[in-house]
């Protein structure tokens, strides 16, 4: 069933079959669908690995992208969430 707030839905089904969650498909399907796949996946990747963050570092990155519960977690569990997200 199409949804009106994906624009590219068969990225977004691409994507969820490969198991991304439904908010990383959309932001990627939907990223993909206005400024281009090529843009986009030229982007991808250039962060820096969670593994060499500080726990502050991933603190604020859970943060941004909006995972609850970060405050209680160990940076291991952060990088989980992170990776999950």
């Amino acid at each position: 069933m199409p949804n009106s707030s994906i624009k590219n839905e068969k990225m977004y089904e691409e994507l969820r079959d490969r198991g991304e969650s439904k908010e990383k498909a959309a932001r990627i399907a939907n990223a993909s669908a206005s400024e281009g796949k090529k843009k986009v996946s030229a982007r991808g990747g250039k962060s820096g690995s969670y593994d060499d963050m500080t726990k502050d570092e991933l603190y604020e990155r859970a943060k941004k992208v909006g995972i609850e519960g970060r405050s209680g977690m160990s940076k291991d569990e952060l990088v989980k969430a992170l990776r999950d997200h």
